[in-house]
């Protein structure tokens, strides 16, 4: 899915036009590239957990010359899905997901955005 259907499938859910939408998308991942950056951890309850992790320097090889390189220590980022991600991703076939009632809950969710 590219930012484009995300945007198109909010437009689709709510009540907001695709440039809100699209205005609407950006803040959240501005919001979290910031929130990383600074080396805060973002939880959104019921779907994920952005972290940062720190790796360590190490030696690694060029895969074509075989040369030993130092590899400098980096921080990056690490999603962890949560417990309700889990069971929509891995639901089984003879059971339903209902769908009437998570878009219920993104639409009373949205509004109390919109009042803030």
């Amino acid at each position: 899915m590219t930012k484009k259907e995300i945007v198109d499938s909010v437009y689709d859910r709510t009540t907001l036009n695709k440039k809100e939408a699209s205005t609407a998308l950006d803040a959240i991942i501005s919001s979290i590239t910031s929130s990383l950056a600074g080396g805060e951890k973002v939880e959104i309850r019921n779907f994920c957990s952005f972290t940062v992790r720190e790796r360590s320097s190490h030696i690694s090889r060029n895969p074509r010359s075989g040369q030993r390189i130092q590899v400098p220590p980096k921080k990056v980022p690490y999603f962890r899905p949560g417990k309700k991600l889990k069971e929509m991703v891995n639901y089984k076939e003879t059971e339903s997901i209902d769908t009437k009632n998570i878009n219920n809950a993104n639409s009373s969710y949205i509004s109390s955005l919109r009042s803030l």
